[in-house]
């Protein structure tokens, strides 16, 4: 039981003051950066969860670099961070992008990459037509599985490539409750997030021959502005239906405080683990996990 001690021992008080041998408390050891001079690249970091992750990564000391297609706000949230944290344009479903990403990174910092998350995607059309199997758009699957399932992949492939050579590095991709659960989003979207897990499995049996962790977790809904966007498609099939046209996974407006308290009631009254309200950082702290040498 930890909280009883034998008398030789020190005892630690959770904000990590320690005691001299006088019994007088000695000075507060500082909170340990899990990821201290480590190099990591997020995908999709420029937001959302890939946001949250970004920014838990560079508060446990890691070198991040920000992969996304939003120029803006991934150029924004790193000039906000300070040096250690770059931005590059990367869409994940085309190699080239993704091989420039981890060669730029690579370029950065010395030629190590420790960490390399994959947490771009997409939700794909959510308007009852689209959910269902009778309407299903080979165009629209297509389009999920390269950005959710290819983009994952390539990840892993472009970061084997530079963690195999040091035998060491983790890789952690985002996968989804729709990847264990039925029933909980569109066939593309759920077809993706299986994709991701099998992924995850196959590579983590090769690349750990090489020292080369990979894992993935699997989120329940979080209200982060792409699902609120979604669920604003889901409540107004005609306005989504007349702009099928437009990527509505990238025109994602900044939902108002209300829209997020709604989605987490709505987040909450599904959760079977009743209390806390699950959000980004909460995901974030897993990748950390995940990504740390304490998972190792």
């Amino acid at each position: 039981r930890p909280e009883i001690a034998h008398a030789h021992q020190p005892v630690m008080s959770p904000s990590h003051h320690g005691w001299d041998g006088n019994g007088a408390t000695a000075v507060p050891t500082p909170m340990p950066k899990r990821l201290d001079g480590k190099v990591a690249i997020v995908t999709g970091g420029a937001r959302g969860i890939g946001e949250a992750i970004v920014r838990l990564f560079a508060k446990h000391g890691a070198r991040v670099v920000i992969a996304d297609i939003d120029d803006a706000a991934g150029e924004a949230l790193a000039s906000a961070l300070g040096p250690q944290v770059s931005f590059v344009r990367c869409d994940v479903s085309v190699e080239d992008d993704v091989r420039r990403a981890v060669d730029w990174a690579l370029s950065r910092h010395g030629g190590r990459l420790d960490v390399y998350c994959n947490n771009a995607g997409v939700l794909g059309r959510q308007t009852r037509a689209a959910r269902s199997i009778l309407s299903f758009d080979a165009a629209e699957f297509d389009r999920v599985l390269r950005v959710n399932a290819l983009g994952a992949a390539l990840g892993m492939k472009h970061a084997a490539r530079a963690m195999a050579p040091r035998r060491a590095g983790s890789i952690v991709s985002v996968a989804s409750v729709a990847a264990v659960l039925g029933g909980l989003g569109p066939h593309a979207y759920t077809a993706s997030k299986h994709a991701i897990v099998g992924l995850t499995k196959n590579a983590a049996c090769e690349l750990g021959a090489h020292g080369v962790r990979v894992n993935c977790v699997s989120p329940f809904g979080v209200a982060t502005p792409m699902l609120i966007n979604a669920w604003r498609q889901g409540h107004d099939d005609a306005t989504a239906d007349a702009d099928r046209d437009l990527d509505l996974d990238l025109d994602v407006t900044v939902p108002s405080d209300q829209e997020v308290e709604k989605m987490e009631e709505v987040v909450r009254g599904l959760a079977t683990l009743k209390g806390p309200t699950l959000r980004p950082r909460d995901i974030a702290e897993a990748v950390l996990f995940l990504a740390s040498d304490e998972a190792r």
